[in-house]
């Protein structure tokens, strides 16, 4: 692995242990010589996790569209910023310059960055690992709805079993380092699906 790309909160959260967990993060990504692709603000776990790369000597390029510059005050000690025009075009780049993706705690939009990136990889769009940063048991209700989905059959468990998570971003990287992509989903006329 090259690049990670790391979505998360543009708050800090109600508990200093995201903040802490993402500079974690940061410092190990640095240690291992893996860049970081981020949304390219200086706010929240954003800024936390690009710092924390940034002190330790490591690559930071961060993707943000124009519209948000000043809304999510954009770094501009980053290795590289690469300035688009839209969300969609952000997380394109991102995930064209990534090969592997995690997130940390976040909102909405933390989430809407994970759980599309996770389908292109059930699509075969991609063949790279997607983890979840399981900072104080944050994620435990949405690997609770992964488990209701699974059993539910709307998810099949080589797709249950993409879902890659960890309490240590040490967890995760190593998870991601012998990670294999399942078969692309498909479809045949009149097949039932599970």
């Amino acid at each position: 692995m090259k690049s990670i790309a790391v979505f998360c909160g543009s708050s800090e959260g109600a508990s200093s242990d995201y903040r802490e967990g993402a500079i974690r993060l940061g410092h190990e990504l640095a240690r291992r010589r893996i860049t970081l692709i981020y949304g390219g603000a200086n706010v929240g776990l954003m800024g936390a996790v690009a710092d924390a790369v940034l002190e330790r000597g490591g690559k930071v390029i961060g993707v943000l569209p124009y519209f948000l510059r000043d809304r999510e005050i954009a770094h501009h000690g980053l290795t590289e910023l690469i300035m688009v025009d839209s969300m969609h075009e952000r997380k394109a780049k991102m995930a064209e310059l990534a090969d592997g993706f995690i997130a940390l705690p976040g909102g909405p939009g933390t989430l809407e960055e994970y759980f599309e990136v996770f389908t292109w990889g059930q699509l075969g769009l991609h063949r790279k690992p997607c983890g979840l940063f399981n900072i104080r048991h944050y994620f435990d209700p949405l690997l609770a709805m992964f488990d209701t989905m699974e059993r539910e059959r709307f998810m099949k468990p080589e797709y249950r079993a993409m879902v890659i998570t960890d309490e240590t971003p040490e967890g995760i990287l190593d998870q991601f380092a012998n990670y294999e992509a399942p078969a692309a989903k498909t479809y045949h006329r009149g097949q039932r699906v599970m």
